[in-house]
């Protein structure tokens, strides 16, 4: 049987995405081929726009999940802490035709994945336009609509399209390089878009009918500004296609945020949520106090410059205590920016605040952690946010 199609109350942040089943198997000492090595083997639950909303719900905004999902064992162990949690599943889609997507990740033993296999392929057949349209009203009440790019492309274009049919902003996830080829289909609805640097020339080259844009080099020692310098076209095709911020992550080397207008840094979501539970409304007051927003705007002199120059941001990453897994940290980047912004923080609020969530991703075994602290998330913006510097506005040219 398939779950219904009339939403009850209002949705905050709303997901649609895969949620998948991941297996992950980390050896202990260097595998060899074509034979077994000891480690361990672990069920995690995963999927990118699953994860994000796992890490939004747990930095206290409640997320309206658009989705689908087998009746079968992957399914139901994706569903436990959705019914724990008490989060909506009324639009999740469910049914015995649809095969649970999982995907196997081999580690190596650093932590990094190795090899992986995906079958998620039931995502693309069962998560249609047909779907989406019905939850219309949750995406209309929501400060955000977060898509990730699992989606079939007349879902996502459906989806985009019906969020800017009522005004609600997109963030589009990039999910891989074959993926992130799809931005090209909905790019001018798009708001915000997180790829990494590989996924960002990906999607400009899909975006461009000019020469081909290269990968990157760098190494441990490749400066900020050197590697702005070898990404700054694919960041301007972005931006000159329509997509108002891209939120780049650069792993270890933290972040860039890149805009066109003035406006984008500021306030997306309400300047303070009264629907978010008592996390969200303690994460706004503390993430505000902490982190003053007029120490951008002012020294950005937003106010004397044109509505439409670029400008680009860089954070730092915040160090973390141990590296664990890095297969969440870019999700729970995502994940705790969308939740900030629906509490009312600013967008460069909000990226502080997900750079704390991936650092906390990233020292545990799970995709996101089991909770957040909210001292150390804190802490952790604060870090991140007085540590950014412009590297790239009108002024400097």
């Amino acid at each position: 049987m398939e779950n219904g199609n009339d939403e009850k109350g209002e949705a905050e942040a709303v997901i649609i995405g895969g949620m998948v089943l991941d297996i992950h198997a980390t050896p202990s000492i260097p595998p060899n081929p074509r034979t077994t090595a000891p480690g361990k083997v672990q069920y995690a639950a995963g999927g990118v726009a699953r994860n994000i909303a796992e890490c939004v719900s747990k930095l206290g905004t409640k997320p309206y999940m658009i989705s689908a999902l087998g009746l079968d064992m992957p399914g139901n162990l994706l569903l436990e802490y959705w019914k724990s949690a008490g989060l909506s599943l009324e639009g999740i889609r469910m049914s015995h035709e649809i095969e649970t997507p999982v995907v196997c990740i081999v580690f190596d033993t650093e932590g990094e994945p190795s090899a992986a296999v995906a079958s998620v392929e039931s995502l693309e057949r069962f998560l249609t336009p047909e779907w989406v349209v019905q939850f219309k009203r949750s995406i209309a009440s929501a400060p955000i609509m977060m898509v990730d790019a699992n989606l079939s492309l007349p879902a996502l274009k459906m989806s985009c399209q019906l969020a800017t049919e009522v005004g609600t902003p997109v963030w589009f996830e990039p999910v891989s390089v074959a993926k992130s080829k799809r931005i090209a289909s909905v790019a001018k609805y798009v708001t915000f878009a997180s790829p990494n640097e590989d996924e960002l020339i990906s999607m400009a080259n899909s975006l461009s009918n000019k020469q081909k844009l290269p990968t990157i080099t760098k190494n441990n020692n490749t400066t900020i500004s050197s590697l702005f310098q070898q990404l700054k076209p694919a960041i301007w095709v972005l931006l000159e296609t329509g997509i108002k911020v891209v939120i780049l992550t650069l792993g270890s080397k933290g972040v860039l945020l890149c805009s066109k207008g003035r406006f984008n840094f500021k306030h997306i979501g309400p300047k303070r949520n009264d629907r978010s539970h008592e996390i969200g409304r303690r994460l706004y007051d503390t993430i505000s106090q902490l982190c003053p927003s007029e120490r951008f705007f002012s020294a950005l002199r937003l106010e004397e410059r044109s509505s439409m120059s670029p400008y680009v941001v860089h954070f730092p990453a915040v160090e973390c205590a141990s590296v664990v897994r890095l297969t969440g940290a870019g999700d729970c980047l995502v994940g705790g920016a969308v939740a900030s912004i629906c509490a009312g923080l600013d967008v460069m609020q909000s990226v502080a605040v997900g750079i704390a969530a991936a650092k906390g991703a990233v020292e545990v075994e799970t995709n996101v952690p089991n909770g957040y602290n909210l001292d150390q998330i804190a802490a952790d913006a604060r870090s991140a946010y007085l540590g950014a510097k412009v590297v790239f506005c009108e002024s400097t040219l």
